[in-house]
């Protein structure tokens, strides 16, 4: 049952073959049985139960609320929540719990679904891999599984085995790894630059960033308002379709939302795909690009030609400048958003009381990671007056040209482009911490950033595993509010590449010292 597709769940709970309490209880089984996925931030336990309890009453009367009534999911630590402790994995928020909910958690919970916790993440979502939170790295579940450990080969001890794991991608990598590993059915993520769609990737998972402005980023806590979008983790694109239905929409407390309301959408199966117009950016082909994903992307190119769509080669000229303008960006509306975090009005506060400025510096300094204060420092240098001209505004306007760029080839007949997702599979551990967070998020957001700088949607659908044995993920790129098309072709595509299911071997009893370091998931 942890196995099935939303809508399989919901018609099992509608027909009483499975309980809410019980699929609860399950789902909060397997999130102690893989605790060393590090996952979870916080597990609400208590709230879980008393929900699932109120939504098996409901179903009992017959008035189940909807389609996620009763559905267990997850969601990232950086959205508000009342009465579950919101970190955002960093030391500053730590004991915090906010008075409301955002908007998308709240929208979720009127609907029935079952909040089981909190999901970790880079702090304060700055990162690529989910390896930069204070509560410690996440393991991608496929770490654990038969495909990979048949394909990495014996190992002749222990310790290289637990060395061996790869990461999960970031900065939602906890909801991507929490969907994969079957302890929830959906998860809210962020994605500003990717953060939804490479950890998607990377964990075998549908990972969708929406268009700018079609869910609300109310409660969300911002990173970069410009281009913030709250995700959906799925294990099918039809449950990322269901989710969208239910979050999607204009809302009064956040002005970027749309003013027109919006209509769920069932996806039907797409028959005939001859109409499509497929576009193939050449720039996507990037240097690091991996041989195998350069293959697996021509192939899925094939895929579409042989079906009867049209497949043609497309330029986007200024996506090689996206990822120096995305930084440029990124850093000078991080530096205005943590400004908030002074050690004043919530959150940490130093001990420091010889002035007020040495009160916000050393809560500064004992409150955020090296990442987040370097991104500030580089923000602050970008608006600073001799440079404002320089970087931000000349930065703003390559921002427009490369919008302009997507504009111009969806106007020439293109319906969706088709680019990978990440330039290689995940990477182990070890090696992705080999090289600092500034450079890492450069590589491994170069795909992705720029459909965000354009407010457009994008998909990352699980398309085949490596010769690693791990997930390789596409990325289908459409127009402005036309989630509907993307979500359509993302399903046929699915159901042509037919991508395995994970066989996780049976949970081993892990060393409690494995996380030692770490604060692991608690109960609340």
């Amino acid at each position: 049952m942890l196995r099935a597709s939303l809508r399989q769940v919901s018609a099992a709970l509608k027909e009483g073959r499975v309980a809410p309490t019980e699929l609860c209880q399950r789902c909060l089984a397997l999130i102690k049985s893989t605790k060393f996925l590090n996952a979870y931030i916080t597990v609400a336990e208590e709230t879980a139960m008393k929900q699932a309890e109120e939504s098996e009453e409901r179903y009992k009367r017959g008035q189940p609320l909807g389609i996620l009534d009763g559905i267990p999911i997850a969601v990232k630590d950086n959205f508000n929540t009342v009465g579950i402790e919101t970190t955002c994995a960093s030391n500053m928020l730590k004991g915090y719990i906010s008075p409301y909910n955002a908007t998308v958690v709240q929208k979720l919970l009127d609907q029935g679904a079952v909040l089981l916790g909190k999901t970790n993440l880079d702090e304060f979502a700055m990162g690529s891999g989910s390896t930069d939170g204070v509560f410690g790295p996440v393991r991608n579940p496929w770490s654990y599984s038969k495909q990979y450990k048949e394909k990495s080969g014996p190992k002749s001890h222990p310790e290289d085995e637990e060395s061996n794991w790869v990461i999960t991608g970031g900065s939602s990598g906890g909801s991507a790894a929490a969907v994969a590993a079957f302890t929830c059915f959906a998860a809210l993520g962020s994605d500003t630059g990717g953060s939804t769609r490479n950890p998607a990737a990377h964990c075998g998972v549908v990972g969708l960033k929406p268009t700018y402005g079609l869910i609300s980023r109310h409660g969300l806590i911002p990173l970069v308002n410009s281009m913030d979008v709250p995700g959906i983790l799925t294990r099918c694109v039809d449950d990322a379709a269901v989710l969208l239905g239910s979050l999607a929409g204009h809302d009064p407390k956040d002005s970027t939302t749309i003013q027109d309301d919006f209509m769920p959408f069932e996806l039907l199966n797409l028959a005939d795909v001859s109409k499509l117009s497929i576009g193939i950016p050449k720039e996507y082909h990037a240097p690091g690009l991996s041989s195998e994903i350069l293959a697996l992307w021509s192939k899925a190119a094939d895929l579409f030609k042989n079906a009867g769509a049209k497949v043609v080669e497309v330029s986007l000229p200024h996506t090689p400048y996206s990822i120096v303008c995305y930084h440029v960006l990124c850093t000078a509306e991080v530096a205005s958003n943590m400004a908030r975090f002074d050690g004043l009005e919530y959150g940490h506060r130093s001990d420091m009381k010889d002035s007020t400025e040495s009160l916000y510096a050393a809560t500064r300094r004992e409150g955020f990671n090296d990442v987040v204060r370097g991104r500030i420092l580089s923000g602050n240098y970008f608006l600073l007056k001799q440079n404002y001209e320089k970087y931000f505004v000349k930065a703003q306007k390559v921002r427009r040209l490369i919008a302009n760029d997507f504009v111009k080839v969806f106007r020439s007949g293109v319906d969706i482009l088709l680019t990978p997702t990440t330039l290689r599979d995940a990477a182990p551990y070890t090696e992705f911490i080999q090289e600092d967070n500034r450079t890492r998020s450069a590589q491994d957001d170069i795909l992705t950033q720029a459909a965000n700088m354009a407010g457009l949607p994008a998909i990352s659908v699980p398309t085949a595993l490596s010769e690693r044995g791990l997930p390789v993920g596409l990325q289908f790129i459409g127009r402005s509010f036309q989630e509907k098309q993307l979500l359509t072709v993302a399903k046929w595509f699915e159901k042509q590449v037919q991508f395995p299911l994970i066989q996780l071997e049976e949970v081993k009893r892990h060393d409690s010292d494995v996380f030692q370091h770490q604060k692991s998931a608690s109960f609340s």
